[in-house]
């Protein structure tokens, strides 16, 4: 090590990956389960502690900047303001800055896709502030996730649960429940490559959560009314039948398609639960959700079959859109031949990266 590197300032470095849902789109909200899995493409704030109070935020991935104090309460300057809402909600809890910081952001996760781009950045500039923060904590995935959902979801009124915050906080492959109360289970399962493909049309978050997420609890209020002991957690499929003719066509193929996918992400934990790992049944099993989340719920798009298609035609096990929908990102689980897959899915049209799970929230010290 030269004279110069050694004495060369460091800085820390937090990243936080992104997430593909691998069962259970449009549950969490619910307060039904979900398997998350976290991606190998991930966010990263790179920085370092200034004596004054000023936050200084560079974001060359989209040409901007970002300057504001930490020493006090901030107000929002745009609808999603989420590196203003993080040090509000931190500073709720008790966190103070008597210093700044300078720092650097840079996202490998697709913008507006599906893959949680916005949440990984919250997750990580999360716990950037903890460490730069005047306790200078180093704080859990638990806390991570908690803040951060806060911070972008209710800080703003959104209508997304907690699924992104979890997996980007915690990483691997997890199984959550949410019913009685939030818990967070490690599946060891040994999965091998996925393929993203970005469709290039952005995804519609808000507009789809609204629809399915308020069309379901309507529903669920709605036969409650009737039958006050109606509960997603517990109605069967067979059951669905009796309120039919209660509820329009699209009311009931929704009521239908949630229990469906409630249903196929129990069976999916069970499958991760033996060992050896059927790759096969997953992807069949991914294949079966996709469906349910085109025909019943509607969140596919004309493109994002034919991509879907197109992975499954040249070799993927399975495959499904990612994320809220109406655009935005599919996976394809490809184990054998990844870049196969890969190449037909931009043969449909999308670009194409070769994935696998990953960690959760990192630290480290870099030189500068």
């Amino acid at each position: 090590m030269t004279a110069e590197t050694s004495s060369s300032p460091t800085t820390l470095r937090v990243t936080a990956p992104g997430r593909v849902c691998l069962f259970g789109e449009h549950q969490d909200y619910l307060g039904l389960p979900v398997v998350p899995c976290a991606i190998s493409l991930r966010m990263r704030i790179d920085g370092m502690r200034r004596p004054d109070p000023l936050a200084r935020i560079e974001l060359p991935d989209i040409g901007g900047r970002e300057e504001f104090r930490l020493d006090g309460t901030l107000r929002y300057t745009n609808a999603r303001d989420y590196f203003r809402s993080a040090v509000n909600v931190l500073r709720r809890n008790g966190f103070r800055f008597s210093t700044g910081v300078d720092c650097r952001v840079h996202g490998e996760i697709p913008i507006n896709a599906g893959t949680s781009s916005s949440s990984a950045l919250v997750i990580a500039w999360i716990a950037f502030l903890g460490r730069m923060s005047d306790q200078a904590r180093e704080l859990s995935p638990e806390e991570i996730a908690r803040f951060a959902h806060e911070a972008e979801v209710t800080e703003f009124g959104e209508p997304g649960g907690m699924m992104d915050h979890l997996a980007a906080a915690h990483g691997g492959v997890l199984a959550i429940d949410f019913v009685p109360e939030v818990r967070v289970e490690r599946l060891e399962a040994s999965l091998g490559a996925f393929v993203l493909g970005n469709s290039g049309e952005p995804k519609e978050t808000t507009e789809i959560l609204a629809r399915v997420k308020g069309g379901v609890l309507a529903i669920a209020e709605q036969l409650r009314a009737t039958d006050p002991g109606f509960s997603l957690q517990t109605v069967g499929r067979h059951e669905a039948g009796r309120w039919k003719d209660e509820l329009s066509a699209d009311q009931f193929a929704l009521l239908e398609g949630t229990i469906r996918n409630r249903d196929m992400t129990r069976d999916a934990r069970e499958i991760f639960s033996r060992q050896p790992l059927d790759h096969r049944r997953i992807g069949r099993l991914l294949c079966e959700h996709q469906k349910v989340l085109r025909d019943a719920l509607k969140i596919s798009t004309p493109k994002i079959d034919r991509m879907i298609d197109a992975a499954v035609g040249a070799g993927a096990f399975g495959a499904k859109i990612n994320g809220s929908g109406g655009g935005g990102c599919m996976f394809a689980y490809a184990p054998d031949q990844p870049e196969r897959v890969a190449e037909a899915i931009r043969g449909a049209g999308g670009d194409a990266s070769v994935i696998r799970p990953d960690g959760g929230v990192r630290f480290e010290q870099v030189r500068v």
